[in-house]
């Protein structure tokens, strides 16, 4: 049993909530200010203890808020949100839904050994029909913390893509969410490193699982592969190094590549931690070094990051021109006033699906990037 539905669709970022909290905070204080007045210990105990767990509250709250994770009080307390199916009963579905319908499922990892977390899937209308059409994929990655959750929920990855669905007859991509980290507070950065074999993971076991599973069009031009924060320069890395995989690539909000940090330059734990002390290893899946190596003609990168994020914003200013110079069909866009939160995320997604749709077949072909 979860929460009630008018509870668990509770707005948790939106002021009146936030309001009532610090009006909370406040009266926890006050009442804590009587007891110590009265010296009376148990109410010193209680009341003090009601503070610090209202103040820890209140500092969780305006985080969230500020990063626009989680929106409603269902999702801060895992509930599975009413649009989610068991995937048994997708596959077993017959008529033809009004909007998407999303799925979590369990990716076998036979190959890779990875211990993920269930994925989520998104499917579209079209998909339901008879005989059923072979549709394009694209693979959305997270960051940390965080899951394949956050994707459908602050990143409003199934409002954009029905979006889409109703303008064109309810047709859109297959959306897959997978599980990068293993825990919502792991940093893989999508690599094969003692922490598991994500990168396997991302581009064995997956791909053969979606497309058995959802017969969709083969990985190659009709995949692309998108993502915020570390699911940013997972992406960009995963398209670089599996170009046959994926024709297209999202990176909303990353850094300049895999970092176990939070700058571009802090490259020494990631180099002793993911790649054994490999400076080889490390160059191998570093974007930078991949942009200048080889040419890559049939791929598409949409960048996309706030100006008031600096670190993703320097790596993008490096990336993007350095995309183009490899040949790569290259949009890049700034938000202005955008900063590392979910504002700029699911904008990034909303922004770039028309572009990734026209080249994955199921749009116009030359959708033209946005002006700066």
């Amino acid at each position: 049993m979860g929460l009630p539905r008018p509870l668990a669709d509770l707005p948790i970022t939106d002021w009146p909530f936030l309001v009532g909290l610090g009006v909370a905070g406040l009266a926890a204080v006050a009442v804590l200010v009587v007891a110590i007045r009265r010296r009376g210990w148990p109410t010193r105990v209680v009341a003090g203890l009601a503070v610090v767990v209202l103040v820890l509250i209140n500092a969780a709250a305006g985080l969230n808020t500020y990063v626009d994770f989680d929106r409603t009080l269902g999702e801060a307390v895992g509930q599975v949100p009413p649009d989610e199916v068991p995937l048994a009963n997708l596959l077993r579905r017959i008529a033809v839904p009004a909007s998407g319908i999303v799925a979590p499922v369990a990716i076998p990892t036979k190959v890779s050994g990875f211990v993920a977390r269930p994925a989520l899937i998104y499917v579209p209308p079209a998909w339901f029909r008879r005989p059923r059409p072979r549709l394009p994929v694209i693979v959305l990655l997270h960051g940390t913390p965080g899951g394949p959750d956050v994707w459908f929920g602050a990143g409003q990855a199934t409002a954009t893509a029905d979006a889409w669905a109703t303008a064109h007859r309810g047709v859109a991509p297959i959306i897959v969410a997978p599980d990068v980290n293993g825990s919502i507070d792991a940093d893989s950065e999508c690599v094969d490193s003692p922490a598991g074999r994500v990168e396997t993971a991302l581009t064995v076991d997956l791909p053969r699982f979606v497309q058995s599973t959802f017969r969709t069009l083969p990985p190659g031009p009709a995949w692309a592969v998108a993502g915020f924060s570390e699911g940013g320069s997972c992406a960009l890395m995963l398209a670089l190094r599996h170009p046959t995989l994926f024709g297209t690539v999202g990176d909303y909000g990353g850094l300049a590549g895999p970092r176990l940090g939070d700058t571009n330059a802090d490259t020494a734990s990631t180099l002793a931690d993911l790649f054994g002390g490999s400076t080889a290893q490390f160059a191998a899946h570093e974007p930078a070094d991949l942009l200048a190596r080889a040419r890559f003609a049939r791929l598409g990168g949409w960048f996309e990051v706030g100006d008031a994020d600096p670190e993703p914003a320097a790596a993008q200013a490096a990336l993007a021109p350095a995309a183009r110079r490899a040949g790569i069909a290259t949009c890049s866009v700034v938000i202005p006033g955008g900063a590392h939160t979910f504002d700029v995320f699911s904008a990034g997604f909303a922004d770039s699906l028309p572009w990734l749709a026209g080249r994955l077949g199921i749009g116009p072909a030359r959708v033209p990037c946005p002006q700066q």
